[in-house]
C-alpha cells in the first residue's frame, strides 16, 4: 500500500509567499479567523486524511462501486471514513456560517482539498462536487431552495451532483434534450437520461442534490434555452427531511480505466419532481458558477495525484537497490543513478509549480469575492478568469504526466497493480477530460481570455512576471540562471501572446490554442518558483529545505522552462497543415 503524508511546510510556504495568507485573512467576512490558526489546521488535516482517508485508496481501487437491484453500494471502509470526515467538519470549513459551515477562505480550503484529493482521488469527488452545489444555489438558489438544502450540503448530511451530460451531447451542452415541463405546483417533471454522473448515486448520505439542466416547453434551441433544476433523490416531506424516492433510476455504471470508487452513473429521469433554480433559460450562466469551481478543484486532482505518485517513488527509489553508483563498488538505491534523480526532481519541480499556480487562482477567488475595494475586486476577478483555464488544463496534463513518470521510476515493477504506481495513472487519466476537455480549456484561453480588456489582463500578468527581473538581479549568482530562464521564456510567450492577439484567422488562432496553453502554464510555473526561491535565499545555507528551493526552480528553469521555446512554432503556424491531409488519407486503410 502507498503510504500518503501531506507536504505541509510546502503547503503553507505556499500560502505564504505565493497566496498572502495574511491579506486573505483579512479580507471583509474573514474577521473570526486568526491567520495563527492556519497551522493548527493544516497539521489536524494532515494527520486525519493520512489515517483516515489514504487507507482507503487501494480497497476502493480494487473494490470499486457496485450497481445492486437500483442502488450503489460503495465499500465498507467509505462509510466509516464519510462518516468521521463530517463529525471533523473538513466538508463545512468554507461554508456560509449562516448555514453551518466554518466561513474559512477558499484559500485555506484548498489546502484541505489537497490533502483529501492526495489521499483519495475516487473519494474526494463526492464532497469537491458537493462544494460546487454549495457554490452554485448560494449565488442563485432561492431563499427557500437554501433552507431546504443548504446546511445539510454544508455538514455533508447530504450530497450534490452536477448534471449536464447526454448520450447525444457531450460537450456541445447546447444539444441538450432532457425536458422540464412545469407543474400545477410550482414545481416541475424532469424526463430524460443523463451519463457519466460522478456519485450520481451512493450509500453515504441520505439524500443526493441532483442540478440538472433542462429545456422548458417552448425554450429556445441552444444554450439559451438551458434551465438549471434542482431535482433530488428523495423528495422532501413537510418537516424538510428525505421521504419518498423521486424518478430518478441509476440505469448502469461505466467501468472505467481508473478512479473505480467513484461510482459514474447513468441516470433516468421519469417525471421526476424538480425545482427551478433562478430564472428560465438563464441555466449555463448559473451552471457556469458550479462548472468553473469545478474547473479549479480538477486542477487540484492533477497536483494531487502528482505529489502521491511522486512521494510513491521517492520512497521506492530510497530502497530498491540495482546496479552501481559511478565509484560504487556495491549495489546502490536506485536514487542515485542519474536518471531516476531526474525524475523525481523532475515530478518535485512540477507538482510545487502547480501547487502554486492552483493556490494562487483560488487566492485570487477569495479577493474577488470579499475584497473591499471594487477596483480590487475586479482585478481579482480578470485573474482568476485567466488562470482557471489554464490551471485545470497545465496541472492536470502534468499530473498524467507525473504519474507517467512514476510508473517509469519502479521500473516493470510500476507496470504492476501490486505496487500501486499504476493506480495513480489510471486515475490521473481522466482529469485532462473533466469539466470541459483540456483543448476546450486552450480555447477558452486563447479565444475569450487573451482578448480580455483588450489585452490588458493577459499583459499584465506578463508584465507582473517581468518585475521580478529587478529583484532576481539583486539575489546575485545565486539566481541568475533562473533570471536568465524566466527572461528567456517571458520574452517567447510575449510575442506568441501578440501574435494570438493579433490574429484575424480564427482556424489560425483555434489551432494554436493548446500549444500557448502549455507554453504559459510553464512559464507561470517558473515565474512562481522563482518568487519562492527568492523568499527561500536567505535562508539556504541554514536551511536544506530552503536550499532545496533554490535548487528546484534553478532546476525547473534550466530543464523545463525551455520548452516553451519548442512551442513557440506550433502556436503561430496555423491551420493549414492540420487540414492539409484529406479525412479519407487518416486511419485505417490510409
Amino acid at each position: 500500500m502507498a503510504d500518503y503524508t501531506a507536504p505541509v511546510r510546502d503547503i503553507r510556504f505556499t500560502l505564504d509567499t505565493i497566496s498572502d495568507i495574511d491579506t486573505v485573512v483579512a479580507l471583509d467576512g474573514f474577521e473570526h479567523v486568526d491567520v495563527d490558526m492556519v497551522d493548527g489546521v493544516l497539521d489536524e488535516s494532515a494527520r486525519f486524511f493520512a489515517e483516515v482517508f489514504a487507507p482507503t485508496n487501494e480497497v476502493g481501487d480494487s473494490e470499486g462501486a457496485t450497481l445492486i437491484d437500483g442502488s450503489v453500494t460503495t465499500p465498507d471502509e467509505f462509510k466509516g471514513a464519510w462518516s468521521k470526515l463530517r463529525e471533523a467538519g473538513w466538508i463545512s470549513v468554507t461554508g456560509a456560517p449562516d448555514f453551518g459551515g466554518h466561513g474559512f477562505p477558499k484559500t485555506i480550503g484548498i489546502a484541505i482539498s489537497e490533502m483529501m484529493t492526495s489521499a483519495n482521488l475516487a473519494f474526494s469527488l463526492c464532497p469537491m462536487l458537493t462544494g460546487s452545489a454549495i457554490t452554485l444555489l448560494m449565488r442563485h438558489g432561492s431563499d427557500a431552495l437554501k433552507d431546504q438544502y443548504l446546511e445539510h450540503l454544508i455538514t455533508g448530511e447530504w450530497t450534490g451532483t452536477m448534471v449536464l451530460t447526454e448520450p447525444e451531447a457531450g460537450s456541445d451542452v447546447g444539444a441538450v434534450r432532457t425536458k422540464a415541463t412545469p407543474a400545477d405546483d410550482g414545481s416541475y417533471r424532469i424526463s430524460g437520461t443523463k451519463i457519466y454522473i460522478t456519485w450520481g448515486d451512493h450509500d453515504l448520505a441520505d439524500n443526493i442534490v441532483h442540478l440538472v439542466l433542462a429545456r422548458t416547453p417552448g425554450a429556445p434551441a441552444g444554450t439559451k434555452g438551458i434551465s438549471l433544476f434542482l431535482v433530488p433523490k428523495h423528495v422532501l416531506d413537510d418537516d424538510g427531511r428525505p421521504s419518498d424516492r423521486n424518478a430518478v433510476e441509476t440505469v448502469s455504471l461505466e467501468h472505467k480505466l481508473g478512479i473505480h470508487a467513484s461510482p459514474t452513473c447513468v441516470l433516468s429521469f421519469n417525471d421526476a419532481t424538480g425545482y427551478l433554480i433562478g430564472e428560465e433559460n438563464r441555466g449555463m450562466s448559473y451552471m457556469f458558477t458550479m462548472m468553473n469551481q469545478a474547473r479549479l478543484e480538477v486542477g487540484l486532482e492533477g497536483l494531487a495525484v502528482a505529489e502521491r505518485a511522486y512521494q510513491h517513488a521517492a520512497a521506492y527509489a530510497k530502497v530498491r537497490k540495482q546496479g552501481r553508483a559511478v565509484g560504487g563498488s556495491e549495489p546502490a538505491a536506485i536514487i542515485e543513478h542519474p536518471d531516476v534523480r531526474r525524475m523525481l526532481i523532475t515530478m518535485k519541480a512540477y507538482t510545487e509549480a502547480m501547487r502554486c499556480l492552483i493556490y494562487d487562482a483560488v487566492a485570487a477567488e477569495d479577493r474577488h469575492l470579499n475584497g473591499a475595494d471594487e477596483t480590487e475586486r475586479e482585478a481579482a476577478r480578470d485573474r482568476l478568469a485567466l488562470l482557471t483555464p489554464i490551471t485545470k488544463a497545465w496541472c492536470t496534463d502534468r499530473g498524467v504526466d507525473m504519474a507517467s513518470l512514476g510508473v517509469q521510476v519502479f521500473g516493470g515493477m510500476g507496470y504492476v497493480e501490486e505496487t500501486g504506481a499504476a493506480q495513480f495513472y489510471r486515475d490521473a487519466r481522466i482529469t485532462p477530460i473533466y469539466e470541459g476537455t483540456n483543448g476546450i480549456q486552450g480555447l477558452d484561453l486563447v479565444m475569450r481570455k487573451l482578448p480580455m480588456g483588450e489585452g490588458a489582463v493577459i499583459t499584465g500578468y506578463l508584465d507582473e512576471i517581468g518585475a521580478l527581473d529587478a529583484d532576481l538581479a539583486a539575489a546575485g549568482p545565486a539566481l541568475i540562471e533562473v533570471r536568465e530562464g524566466l527572461t528567456g521564456a517571458l520574452s517567447t510567450v510575449r510575442k506568441a501572446t501578440e501574435w494570438l492577439n493579433g490574429q484575424d484567422d480564427v482556424l489560425a488562432r483555434m489551432a494554436g490554442a493548446t500549444a500557448y496553453q502549455d507554453m504559459l502554464g510553464t512559464l507561470a510555473g517558473g515565474y512562481y518558483l522563482a518568487r519562492q526561491a527568492l523568499a527561500a535565499l536567505p535562508q539556504m545555507e541554514s536551511d536544506p529545505w530552503m536550499a532545496a528551493k533554490v535548487a528546484t526552480a534553478t532546476f525547473y528553469a534550466k530543464n523545463l522552462l525551455p520548452t516553451v521555446h519548442g512551442l513557440a512554432d506550433a502556436v503561430t503556424a496555423g491551420a493549414d497543415l492540420l487540414f492539409a491531409v484529406d479525412d479519407a488519407q487518416i486511419g485505417a486503410g490510409a
